[in-house]
């Protein structure tokens, strides 16, 4: 519902076990995934890594020192 009224939608494992009803999620991924489909059907862009680093304002992995 978040993301139809244009806010951020987070996932993982630490937000919630389940990639369904009942189904426990094996991954970051496999929700990942779930949640990129499902924005895609209704017709909502997803953003790349990029945009999200620009609109969180995250250095990225080339400007860590790690």
């Amino acid at each position: 519902m978040g993301a139809l009224n244009g806010a951020n939608v987070r996932v993982g494992l630490e937000d919630s076990l389940f990639a369904g009803k009942g189904k426990l999620a094996t991954s970051n991924a496999e929700q990942v995934a779930l949640i990129r489909s499902i924005l895609e059907l209704l017709s909502l862009e997803v953003a790349t890594a990029e945009e999200t680093r620009a609109i969180l304002d995250l250095k990225g992995a080339d400007n860590v020192a790690f």
